[in-house]
């Protein structure tokens, strides 16, 4: 069974995965968590795509800077029972660990929890990309060629991937409003762990540049995700969770 998560920045996906694993493998049910964070391209991979595709694509994050190969690899081991490596990626260093630091799913695993930031998104209509929404595709993508090449990665072969899905569950933030403030606090943690002088930390204002890149897909999400997930769980602005909803096909 693999279970998706799908939430905004700082939203709680990860804390939620690790909880519904430990619950797991206490019932005796053998469980891992992927993150499509962990599927990122490798740092030279989005180089070369921000030289021949556009700039923007350096930046980790949106559909198109995956290696969405590698999550229907590792689902196709899990559906055979084998054993398989998980990939990681540091985001200390803006780059994919080594395989000999990736963990492993056990062999006869049942549950894969899946959980990322567009886990389950639909590509938005090619007419709603025409007009940038924030600064960063003002500025930066005026003649919509990164959203374009976004949206139509979204459109391909990351619906073969949520496609595997069984069961998506939604962690649907109040608005978009609150995703600079979820994500700062994730920074700040990030610098306790790993210590202030290391590589790939964001102050303030970089957070708030690096958000912009999501906040389109994530507008949609927040949009046209609700009716269709099998759990809906809407969240106050300090995460609590103000509603469950689980639809009909899922009881």
């Amino acid at each position: 069974m693999v279970l998706g998560i799908c939430g905004a920045q700082g939203s709680g996906k990860s804390t939620l995965a690790r909880a519904v694993e430990e619950a797991a493998c206490a019932k005796g049910i053998p469980a891992a968590t992927l993150s499509l964070d962990d599927l990122y391209l490798t740092r030279a991979e989005r180089d070369e795509l921000a030289r021949s595709v556009h700039p923007l694509l350096r930046t980790r994050g949106v559909p198109g800077t995956h290696d969405v190969g590698i999550g229907l690899a590792v689902l196709d081991a899990l559906g055979c029972g084998e054993a398989v490596r998980l990939p990681r990626f540091d985001k200390a260093s803006d780059d994919r660990f080594p395989p000999s630091r990736w963990s492993r799913a056990p062999e006869g695993n049942q549950l894969l929890i899946m959980e990322g930031w567009c886990l389950g998104a639909r590509p938005q209509d090619r007419d709603a990309l025409r007009e940038p929404i924030n600064v960063l595709e003002g500025q930066d993508d005026p003649e919509g060629i990164w959203r374009r090449y976004a949206n139509d990665a979204l459109a391909g072969v990351y619906q073969t991937l949520f496609a595997r899905i069984d069961v998506l569950v939604l962690l649907a933030a109040p608005s978009f409003d609150v995703v600079f403030d979820w994500r700062l606090q994730q920074e700040q943690e990030l610098r306790e762990r790993v210590g202030p002088d290391a590589p790939g930390l964001m102050s303030a204002t970089g957070v708030a540049r690096f958000v912009e890149h999501y906040e389109r897909l994530t507008r949609h999400i927040l949009a046209e995700m609700p009716p269709r997930a099998d759990i809906l769980v809407s969240l106050a602005e300090d995460r609590s969770p103000l509603e469950i909803r689980v639809s009909a096909a899922s009881r």
